[in-house]
């Protein structure tokens, strides 16, 4: 706190705050940083100190995992069904007897195995790319400043804020930004000024721009300056 005269000092020049004094851990005293001393919140651990690796976001995968597990219930429930009522004495089902001779009698070059088997084999190595994969493309990991934080953005939010620096640029009309992983395409058209002025000018911003949005890989950039179409 601050007496009723302090007002005009606050330790520092105009406008500046004075840190407020902060109580030990260890031995219950207080103590006031000094002006090279940041405060706790104020140091960033390194990856050391448990920052860790900025990978990217996984799906959650609920659709195609809900759907495989109705599938496989619903196969398992009938065919323990079917084999419950077989063992209390009941006939099996058509199905299963039709499958059985079916099976007994076709050779394992038949147009229909080998259809059946691709299908399957196909469904399978789908299965196997997502449970690979991480997927959410469209979410860019952002860099891992602070220990047990992760952060993304938005790859449509990112193009956004890349678009908004371009069309400030003098001599830029248009501007459509493609926002890739790995590349951000830039499409700009220019009314007036040098093509080369403008998209050195564009090049120096847009990198700016990418630095300040934190990602974990920031993207290359491809930026392209043209006239506008003339009209008639």
């Amino acid at each position: 706190m601050t007496e009723p005269g302090d007002h005009g000092d606050l330790g520092g020049p105009a406008g500046s705050t004075r840190r407020m004094p902060t109580v030990d851990q260890d031995g219950g005293g207080t103590h006031t940083p000094g002006p090279g001393t940041p405060a706790d919140h104020d140091r960033v651990p390194t990856l050391e100190q448990g920052g860790g690796r900025a990978g990217r976001f996984w799906s959650a995968r609920r659709i195609p995992a809900a759907l495989l597990a109705l599938v496989l219930l619903g196969a398992a429930g009938l065919l323990l069904y079917d084999i419950a009522a077989v063992r209390a004495g009941h006939p099996a089902m058509q199905w299963r007897r039709s499958l059985a001779d079916g099976l007994a009698d076709r050779q394992l070059d038949d147009v229909a195995v080998l259809i059946g088997a691709g299908v399957a084999a196909l469904i399978g190595l789908w299965l196997l790319l997502l449970a690979l994969t991480p997927g959410l493309r469209d979410l860019l990991p952002m860099r891992r400043d602070r220990a047990g934080v992760r952060a993304g953005l938005d790859r449509t939010a990112a193009a956004l804020v890349l678009r908004d620096r371009a069309v400030r640029v003098p001599g830029v009309q248009s501007v459509r930004v493609r926002m890739g992983r790995r590349k951000a395409k830039v499409r700009a058209l220019s009314h007036f000024r040098e093509l080369d002025d403008v998209r050195g000018d564009l090049n120096s911003v847009l990198t700016t721009a990418v630095r300040e949005l934190g990602l974990a890989k920031p993207p290359g950039l491809s930026v392209q300056v043209h006239r506008p179409a003339k009209k008639g």
